[in-house]
């Protein structure tokens, strides 16, 4: 629903002090119901496993507006099931010289590359989230990331994306709020996308981040990348994707019997994954999916130099079957997904879920 012509003079004194604008408001959203069922077991003595039912809706506000110069001004707050929000932001489109935004939960720039849908979801969402679906993810709070107007070329499209975050804690930080206690100075991120008018399109992302405290913390600074390929022909799709993640060394490595959490352990993660889709006709689409993960530790810091730990190295492999069926704004999607050695650790076991969502957008 829209409501329109409306007077935001917070929205617009973010620009012009004392002035206020029209604009147009809208509410969408979505509701839907969940039903999941998990088999198998982490490895750590409990069992991960069980059946559950429940909802999976969401509610966004919007706004957006004119300026004299001709620019426009958009805001949009999202909020989860849980009534908490789960992202917020404000974009200055410029015309033709591009747009910027800023904001909490928005995923930077590293959204735009950081893993290929199938028919339902990535195949990491429900189950162990990858590395290359964490790249700039600890970097997207509290930054400000713009994107250039997408120029042609040969037939396709250069589009450009750059993003600053003057403190890397991933938190959102309020109008003049500082942090001087985060684990990361600035960071850092750049990604270019390629798209062809015969159906190819090529991406890739980088970024680096600042580790404050220098080597008396743990090493190095951090630097992540990722590119991917993705052609449509036809009713099918294949999509490629792989990244590598260097978050520093330690004093020693890390045991492969322990979870590791990605942005928290040092080492390095290296990420492949791809996605075969099928749109069997307009309403339904099936997927499969595969992507294994590896985990390299990386120890000898406190001996002053760099050495990897075969034996500390850990590879938690993915798969994943989707399927979706729309009717209009309702909804029927599932997918079977299959995860080998969880979090990273060799004791981490095997689980499998099943899930089957009903939709409704508005």
């Amino acid at each position: 629903m829209n409501i329109k012509k409306i007077g935001l003079t917070a929205l617009a004194t973010t620009l012009v002090a004392g002035s206020a604008y029209a604009a147009d408001v809208s509410v969408s959203g979505g509701a839907g119901f969940v039903f999941a069922t998990k088999t198998g077991a982490t490895g750590g003595g409990t069992g991960d496993h069980g059946k559950g039912f429940g909802t999976d809706n969401s509610l966004s506000f919007s706004a957006s507006g004119e300026m004299d110069n001709g620019w426009t001004v958009s805001a949009s707050t999202a909020f989860t099931d849980a009534a908490a929000i789960s992202s917020s932001s404000v974009t200055i489109t410029m015309g033709s010289m591009g747009k910027i935004a800023s904001g909490y939960g928005m995923a930077g720039h590293a959204g735009n590359y950081d893993g290929i849908a199938g028919a339902y979801e990535e195949v990491d969402d429900g189950g162990q989230t990858l590395s290359s679906n964490l790249v700039g993810s600890q970097f997207d709070n509290g930054g400000i990331f713009y994107t250039a107007p997408a120029v042609e070329a040969g037939g396709g499209t250069v589009q450009l994306h750059l993003g600053y975050t003057p403190t890397g804690n991933d938190v959102a930080l309020a109008g003049g709020v500082v942090d001087g206690t985060a684990a990361f100075g600035s960071a850092q991120q750049a990604g270019l996308t390629l798209t062809s008018d015969m159906g190819l399109t090529l991406g890739v992302f980088a970024q680096t981040a600042k580790r404050n405290g220098g080597a008396a913390a743990t090493t190095s600074d951090v630097f992540a990348g990722t590119w991917y390929a993705k052609y449509a022909m036809g009713p099918v799709s294949i999509g490629y994707l792989t990244s590598y993640s260097d978050y520093g060394v330690a004093s020693s490595a890390t045991a492969a019997t322990v979870d590791k959490v990605v942005g928290t352990a040092t080492g390095l993660f290296e990420s492949e994954e791809y996605v075969i889709s099928f749109n069997v006709n307009d309403n339904l689409s099936v997927s499969y999916a595969k992507a294994d993960d590896s985990y390299d530790a990386q120890a000898g810091f406190s001996a002053g130099s760099t050495a990897g730990d075969s034996v500390a190295d850990v590879t938690t492999d993915l798969k994943s079957i989707q399927a979706a069926y729309s009717m209009g704004s309702m909804s029927i999607k599932a997918y079977r997904q299959e995860t080998d050695n969880n979090g990273y650790n060799s004791a981490g076991g095997s689980t499998t879920k099943n899930e089957i969502a009903l939709g409704l957008t508005f």
